[in-house]
């Protein structure tokens, strides 16, 4: 009796041992998961100031200026965000069909646009088209190449630094695995980068400091969940490059729409586009939520602090 309870105790004490093992490293992993975004950012982001905007798609800055695109408009702003130029026929000297801008960028002085025709979740005719920062119009676009997998862009970011202008896809299949590259001096296509665990429905990518930064409709704004952003590395090594949670948008006015993004490398700040009060379905907006009989638009400026 005394030696079978005695190998029971020592049993009980063995699981004892192996529960409260378990409990730690479950206490470990939980809280390394709850931090993990402060962990793994490059960056701490404070928010500074809401800028209400006109367009609903992308934002870009350069020299003082910010540029905002709509799905049909572009809108130039001064350092105070007054508006000082505009463009609502943008899709003007196309010798296709186009009728949707996504996320923009900006560099020494020309604006670089995705530009498609979109319709219910699906994109045609995608272009890399580049415009004069001064007068919003077009002066010309890359040859795109169809046998990419590309099927939509819904932003675009310029790597001044490889010589590389990126595309991201915000369609939920296999291409927006990808981004696809092509030669900022001669417009040549310069092949994909695969991303490892890359978000759902991108809206938007932005070159800072050696990594790319995504911006991902992944919250549910039903649910009141934010969207985030995630960055890429570029000095890693390898056939893929690891997607990092950097940000998850909890302090916007309202959970909505996120859109696009871009760094103040002057002024070190991060600028997002965030849009609020319609309901989307398939990337088109359609009706309003309670309280709302408008789609607001807001762009988001961030003082940004390294924590690596």
């Amino acid at each position: 009796m005394s030696l079978n309870r005695g190998i029971s105790s020592n049993g009980e004490i063995r699981m004892l041992r192996k529960v409260f093992s378990l409990a730690i490293i479950s206490i470990l992993i939980l809280t390394a998961c709850g931090t993990r975004d402060d962990v793994m950012a490059s960056f701490q982001y404070t928010l500074e100031s809401i800028h209400k905007v006109n367009g609903r798609q992308g934002v870009c800055t350069e020299d003082g200026y910010y540029w905002v695109s709509g799905s049909t408009s572009l809108t130039k702003y001064d350092e105070d965000w007054n508006v000082i130029a505009e463009n609502t026929d943008p899709f003007k000297g196309y010798d296709i069909e186009v009728n949707h801008i996504g996320d923009i960028d900006v560099y020494q002085g020309e604006l670089y646009l995705g530009v498609e025709y979109f319709m219910d979740g699906v994109g045609r005719n995608i272009q890399v088209a580049v415009y004069d920062g001064d007068t919003l119009e077009l002066k010309r676009v890359f040859p795109f190449k169809t046998d990419t997998g590309q099927i939509e862009c819904s932003g675009i970011a310029v790597n001044e630094d490889d010589r590389i202008v990126y595309m991201s896809s915000w369609v939920d299949d296999p291409s927006s695995s990808y981004l696809y590259m092509y030669d900022l001096d001669n417009g040549g296509y310069k092949g994909r980068l695969q991303m490892n665990a890359a978000p759902k429905w991108i809206q938007g990518v932005a070159y800072f400091d050696g990594s790319l930064y995504i911006t991902a409709d992944d919250g549910d704004a039903d649910k009141d969940e934010p969207d985030n952003m995630y960055r890429i590395d570029l000095g890693t090594a390898g056939s893929t490059y690891l997607v990092s949670p950097e940000h998850s948008f909890v302090e916007v006015t309202r959970q909505g729409e996120i859109e696009g993004l871009t760094f103040d490398k002057v002024n070190n700040k991060f600028l997002l586009l965030y849009n609020r009060g319609a309901r989307i379905v398939l990337g088109i907006p359609k009706g309003f939520y309670d309280d709302y009989n408008e789609e607001i638009h807001e762009v988001f400026v961030y003082d940004i602090m390294p924590v690596r």
